[in-house]
């Protein structure tokens, strides 16, 4: 790497985006960051929003060259660099032939390593003594900023806010801590904890959905209000949306431990019949202690008959391995295979269902803008509810969803089921 005397450094945030890199190494020479990328030769231009405006979680992929201008104006080894941003050695076929100059193309960070998630300017601060906006590669089981009690938002998604206070929510700075251990259980039971934490993830999110006929939950409006900064109920449909990650997090945790506890697949295999092959009941062992675990005793009767949902499946696929038997055609025995009817919309996603509806009330199109590419068949504002309770093989038929202007848990937008 070459040095240049006189050049600030600027070290790297473990995980940041290298376009997050760059605009803060604009703002220590006191520079507006496209003045400062004008020093590469550009292949494309900017991501950004539909309504205009940059995206926070556009990501740059440079060449060599490129990459050796950005350490020496860092004053940082590029090793250290390599070693920091995930999105430092990725290649790309324009970069390959382009040789001497220095050369960047622009991706969405999503594309390139993962989730990409606003970082918290306290922590920023307290590492390079400026509180500037940095933007990181983080998977959502580590969005909680311990130390200073925040919630770390998507950068993906049209909105303002980068964080969420989480100062009155404990619950939910422990359940980031607890998933340490859910992982490592995951790890000895020879599961991916990404893909159990995706299950779970998907399994509340799904309640998250119905619970707007669901009396007896107070504890998510509860914290929906303390995320909303006391009271959501000014924009009700949108803090729905940007505050759902945060409020069922610790649930998410929860369900995740509990798929994982071999004592609660033998219930699962007790609920079946075991060897009397039954259909499962509404008043099943299973869902009656995955209530308990969940500080929920009611909840296991709604589980319970919420057939066609992820949580289905997983017992399906349980008892389908316990019994040896194969699966229905095109489906697969792992428990922790999430079908694609079954992923939790985003909220880059629901927010843009949310914005175009208001614009356009009723259309088709905006309900398939936040739906799997799998569930977009189907009639506007439905979503699938199966014509048996067999858990190995499950026949759709569309429903139409109940709604309601009202209630903290009220459905903002149609996502899938």
């Amino acid at each position: 790497m070459t040095h240049h005397p006189g050049f600030l450094r600027t070290a790297p945030l473990q995980g940041e985006t290298t376009s997050s890199l760059i605009c803060r190494v604009a703002s220590r020479y006191g520079m507006q960051a496209k003045v400062l990328r004008a020093c590469w030769k550009w292949r494309n231009y900017p991501p950004g929003h539909e309504g205009g405006g940059a995206r926070p979680d556009a990501e740059v992929l440079l060449n060599a060259a490129g990459r050796q201008l950005l350490a020496g104006m860092c004053g940082v080894e590029e090793d250290v660099l390599a070693r920091a941003l995930p999105s430092w050695g990725e290649g790309d076929a324009k970069l390959r032939a382009e040789d001497g100059d220095p050369v960047g193309l622009w991706r969405i960070g999503g594309a390139v390593a993962g989730p990409v998630a606003f970082g918290c300017r306290l922590c920023t601060a307290r590492r390079t003594g400026t509180a500037l906006r940095a933007v990181r590669y983080a998977p959502r089981w580590e969005r909680a900023c311990v130390r200073h009690g925040r919630w770390l938002l998507d950068a993906d998604a049209n909105q303002p806010l980068e964080h969420l206070d989480l100062r009155g929510l404990p619950e939910v700075v422990a359940a980031q801590r607890r998933w340490a251990s859910v992982a490592r259980r995951a790890v000895r039971a020879s599961a991916e904890p990404e893909r159990v934490f995706a299950l779970a993830h998907a399994v509340v999110a799904r309640w998250w959905e119905q619970a707007l006929q669901w009396k007896r939950e107070t504890i998510w409006p509860q914290r929906l209000h303390q995320v909303a900064g006391g009271d959501a109920g000014g924009d009700l449909e949108r803090w729905r949306i940007v505050g759902r990650d945060a409020v069922f997090f610790p649930e998410v945790v929860a369900v995740a431990d509990a798929l994982l506890d071999p004592a609660m697949a033998e219930l699962v295999w007790a609920d079946s019949g075991a060897g009397r092959p039954r259909a499962l009941p509404a008043d099943g062992r299973f869902c009656r202690r995955l209530g308990e675990r969940l500080g929920r005793g009611w909840l296991g009767p709604l589980a319970a008959t919420d057939h066609g949902g992820p949580l289905i499946a997983w017992m399906g696929s349980v008892i389908r391995l316990r019994r040896g038997a194969g699966g229905p055609p095109g489906y697969d025995n792992d428990p922790w295979w999430l079908r694609q009817e079954h992923h939790s919309s985003t909220m880059a996603g629901q927010l843009r269902v949310l914005s175009k509806e208001k614009k356009a009330p009723g259309s088709g199109t905006m309900w398939r803008a936040a739906v799997p590419p799998s569930s977009a068949g189907s009639s506007p504002a439905l979503s699938t509810a199966p014509r048996n309770n067999c858990c190995s093989c499950m026949e759709y038929r569309p429903v139409r969803l109940p709604t309601s202007p009202g209630g903290c848990c009220a459905a903002s937008a149609t996502v899938p089921a």
